[in-house]
């Protein structure tokens, strides 16, 4: 994982070494992607979340990580809606924390996000993103240095509740009859 700018004055917190158990669930997660199984993947990420959180707790670095992971198998998997979920929750656990590496799960929620097709749904979950990217931003940090994708964002939610307000003047019109 590319590691994001500190804010100054802030020390890069150290994650403690990766216990084998977790550094080989993460190489069999890995091989199962490079492989095309999804499935597998999921499975295995999933799992392996439910262990870490077991061993070290919601909010520790090591289950953050797996988070991160199980988001990019749920994008792979054509899931999008539940990779931006996954994505935002460690953005924000992230962020309780005080670690910059928030933005980079607002990125990977982002991304997930441009990927929902439905106008409706993108706006929902897009308020959602762009009230934890506003927070962040507000902050000295990543985010605040790089206002360019927030705005770029709130530009795609102009255009999605353009299309929405189409998709509803659409459905409540009566449909043309067929020809035969």
């Amino acid at each position: 994982m590319a590691s994001a700018e500190q804010p100054s004055g802030t020390a890069p917190e150290a994650v403690p070494e990766v216990p084998a158990f977790l550094a080989e669930a993460v190489t069999r997660i890995n091989e199962a992607i490079r492989l095309g199984n999804i499935t597998s993947a999921a499975a295995m990420a999933e799992q392996s979340g439910a262990s870490a959180v077991q061993a070290f707790g919601e909010g520790h670095p090591h289950v953050l990580h797996l988070r991160e992971l199980s988001a990019y198998v749920a994008y792979l998997a054509g899931d999008p809606t539940r990779s931006l979920a996954i994505s935002l929750d460690t953005a924000r656990a992230w962020h309780h924390r005080g670690d910059p590496r928030a933005y980079q799960s607002v990125l990977q929620a982002a991304a997930a996000w441009r990927a929902v097709t439905d106008a409706r749904e993108g706006l929902r979950l897009g308020e959602e993103l762009l009230a934890l990217w506003a927070e962040l931003a507000s902050v000295a940090g990543p985010a605040a240095a790089d206002i360019t994708q927030l705005e770029a964002a709130r530009r795609r939610m102009g255009r999605l509740a353009e299309r929405a307000a189409g998709q509803a003047r659409g459905s409540s019109e009566p449909s043309a009859p067929r020809e035969p």
